[in-house]
């Protein structure tokens, strides 16, 4: 099954990698990836398309736990 992912994370070193990092450990191969920034706040604005066998839950209860996530949004690809 195909998520869509809409990452919200702060312009801090490592960030981006610490996303993709973890959304390939636990299982979720990314298919597309499109980032932008934000100058006045500081923050990237990331959306990514993973597939998956598993639930898009634990894949958005991960990359809650990093600390350069400020919002993560997992939706079903339709």
């Amino acid at each position: 099954m195909q998520y869509q992912l809409d990452v919200t994370l702060r312009q801090s070193e490592g960030a981006l990698a610490r996303v993709l990092g973890t959304t390939q450990r636990r299982g979720y191969a990314p298919i597309a990836m499109q980032a932008s920034t934000d100058p006045r706040a500081d923050e990237w604005r990331l959306s990514m398309t993973v597939e998956s066998e598993r639930s898009a839950h634990s894949l958005k209860s991960q990359l809650d736990k990093l600390h350069d996530c400020l919002t993560v949004e997992v939706a079903p690809c339709l």
